[in-house]
């Protein structure tokens, strides 16, 4: 199969002493974050999964530090992106929703970020896999030309993306400034408010599908690999992506970075398209879960990592490299296609114990699998119940490679670096979390602003959280939020409340 193949012929040229040594000389850790899309806090095994098993998500867990109390800033994918990589919570800044596929960079180019941060302390760094935070400026983009600001303008030597979500045109990758594979005589038009060429759309060629969008969310606009989207795209035939080979081709590029990298320290962005939709993962995954394409692209996903792992492993450079593995937002079952995620989830809980899904200001939306493995570092079989933030890696890091942030660098981020390496079970002093309203977790306590909007998305069938009223739950005790005690505890609320606002006025990382 082509990635079993792709894998033996990396693995069978670099298996020497030459590049242990090399590795065994680098004194700073090399760093990746495998960041997976709307993987639900139960969806692994090592976090609760019974009915499919996840064996290299799982050995990270076992030789490092399995943290059950970790967020991502958002329950959904574009604000929560921008937050890991910038240490800022993205509801300080405008137009961090989830961004459409010709949305501009969303990311300021005049502050250091995450990437840029590492590089500056000498570090090779790369994006590869899904991006979602825009590309060029807000005079549009021409995909047919060099396409910037994008990932090397915010601290990137090297990038190789899906410039959106997968549902979403363009459905190309971007190597650094280019489309890949681009014909100048077949030009790529992209439209996101009318219909632009000849190509078949799903709702008027509903024949051409090879799965069908629910009829009440969309996606039925131009098609492309027998799927339709979100979007019009024109043109730009030799450049469109095969679903099936996405998670190939991303961890083919992962590891070419690696090896080319191998004798300095690097650090990997690896953004996974899985379990996003539409979800149609290689023929080696597809119908091995018992759970139709969403279960078939988790066992695609842990093949993702075991992959990223077996390079390591080759290039001698396992002992000396940190990989955080974590999701963007909770999970959801029905968000687009009728792919059968919901007829087959059987007794299967995506989220675990939490209450609501991706979109929802319940636990959920941000509450996510978080695992750090370090051989070197940390020590493995681990776990720990810290609150924690996916902001935290930028101020953590800085500490773990020497740097120092100036004032207006990573704002929400605090120096978590102990708690990652399991040495300290300290929490994080508090933590917002964003879903169309703020919640604010402090300690045992979760305090969810009041918010209008409707309780329960039916497109999707997850709760969201949101009621004119205050919530407050007790975490510790009630990790399901079932009962409400904003009523028992008015002090209490009052207190978080206006703790909150204090955090929206100002941040309060120094």
């Amino acid at each position: 199969m082509i990635y079993s193949s792709f894998i033996k012929k990396i693995s069978s040229g670099l298996l020497c002493g030459l590049l242990t040594l090399t590795a065994a000389a680098q004194q700073k850790p090399n760093i990746i974050i495998i960041y997976a899309d709307d993987l639900g806090y139960g969806d692994v095994s090592c976090y609760g999964m019974k009915k499919i098993k996840t064996p290299n998500i799982d050995k990270l867990a076992k030789q490092g530090v399995r943290f059950s109390n970790a967020y991502a800033t958002s329950a959904t994918c574009t604000p929560s992106r921008f937050g890991i990589l910038t240490g800022k919570y993205p509801w300080r800044q405008k137009n961090t929703g989830i961004a459409p596929g010709d949305a501009s960079l969303i990311i300021p180019t005049d502050h250091r970020t995450l990437p840029g941060m590492l590089k500056d302390a000498g570090y090779q760094t790369a994006a590869i896999g899904k991006w979602h935070l825009g590309l060029g400026t807000r005079e549009g983009i021409d995909w047919n030309k060099s396409i910037q600001p994008g990932p090397l303008e915010v601290g990137f030597t090297y990038s190789f993306i899906m410039p959106a979500t997968l549902d979403r045109v363009p459905c190309v990758f971007v190597e650094n400034h280019n489309v890949v594979n681009a014909d100048p005589n077949d030009p790529i038009t992209v439209n996101y408010q009318h219909k632009i060429g000849t190509d078949p759309t799903g709702l008027e060629n509903p024949e051409k599908l090879r799965m069908h969008p629910d009829p009440h969310q969309g996606h039925n606009q131009t098609i492309v690999d027998s799927i339709s989207r979100i979007g019009w795209m024109s043109g730009g035939n030799s450049a469109r992506w095969k679903d099936a080979d996405i998670a190939g081709t991303i961890t083919q590029k992962a590891i070419g970075f690696i090896s080319k990298n191998k004798q300095t320290p690097f650090f990997l962005y690896f953004a996974s398209g899985d379990i996003h939709v539409p979800r149609y993962p290689h023929s080696q995954f597809r119908g091995k879960s018992g759970m139709g394409l969403r279960g078939d692209a988790i066992l695609q996903l842990d093949w993702t990592v075991g992959q990223i792992v077996k390079a390591l492993d080759s290039l001698g450079l396992t002992k000396n490299t940190m990989i955080i593995f974590s999701s963007d937002n909770g999970p959801v079952l029905n968000d687009g296609y009728i792919d059968q995620a919901v007829e087959l989830v059987g007794t299967h809980q995506p989220a675990g114990p939490l209450r609501g899904g991706k979109y929802s200001a319940f636990e959920a939306g941000a509450r996510v699998p978080f695992i750090v493995k370090w051989p070197e570092g940390v020590k493995g079989n681990n776990t720990s119940n810290t609150l924690i933030s996916q902001l935290d890696l930028f101020a953590s890091f800085a500490r773990l490679t020497g740097q120092s942030l100036q004032p207006d660098e990573a704002p929400d981020s605090f120096d978590m670096l102990d708690q990652l390496l399991g040495k300290s079970r300290n929490n994080r002093p508090y933590l917002v979390t964003h879903a169309g309203t703020l919640s604010l977790i402090s300690g045992d306590w979760k305090y969810m602003a009041p918010s209008k909007g409707a309780k329960l998305d039916r497109a999707v069938n997850i709760e969201l959280g949101n009621d004119p009223a205050p919530q407050l739950y007790h975490l510790s005790a009630d990790v399901h939020e079932q009962k409400n005690v904003a009523e028992q505890y008015p002090d209490k609320v009052k207190a978080l409340a206006a703790q909150l606002e204090e955090i929206k006025s100002k941040p309060q990382r120094r």
